[in-house]
């Protein structure tokens, strides 16, 4: 099966062959990709390089924290992708619910509510297993409701803010 995965933009062209091995963009790769305890937690070692992720599935992008930056990510399998091509594609609007990709601590909220935004800019600052996350804009946009407050502590999947 092939993924089409956009990441800030960027588009990469995932294919798994089976349980080890993956194509990405035309390269094929030997991977190590295991849940830790079934959590959120995924431990992963891409040709030989170790790395550490939380990856929470939402709708319609995925979040990924890797290395202490939070990516949305967009996953389609082949068919949505040519399907969506074939329709004109989304329309990029309405409401987008920031949530907790993980439970902590509000450090920073950085925006305020009706706050014009651009895509990448830092919302706010969450801390999670000792680590500062910031947490950026999908896409350009107004600050909704901001339902959050430094110091508070937050579940994850928590609304943190809506953006319009």
């Amino acid at each position: 099966m092939k993924y089409i995965t956009t990441v800030e933009g960027k588009e990469y062209t995932i294919e798994v062959l089976d349980d080890h091995h993956i194509i990405l963009n035309g390269k094929t790769m030997l991977v190590d990709f295991v849940s830790v305890d079934g959590q959120p937690v995924f431990s992963m070692i891409v040709d030989g390089k170790s790395y550490e992720a939380i990856i929470q599935e939402g709708e319609p992008e995925w979040d990924v924290l890797l290395r202490g930056r939070l990516y949305p990510a967009l996953v389609e399998d082949e068919r949505e992708k040519r399907l969506k091509t074939a329709s004109g594609g989304a329309v990029e609007g309405g409401e987008y619910q920031l949530k907790a990709p993980m439970p902590g601590l509000i450090v920073t909220v950085l925006v305020t509510e009706e706050q014009e935004v651009t895509k990448g800019q830092v919302l706010l600052i969450l801390e999670s297993m000792k680590m500062q996350n910031e947490l950026k804009a999908p896409r350009d946009g107004i600050v909704g409701r901001i339902r959050i407050k430094a110091g508070e502590s937050v579940e994850q999947k928590q609304p943190l803010l809506s953006l319009h």
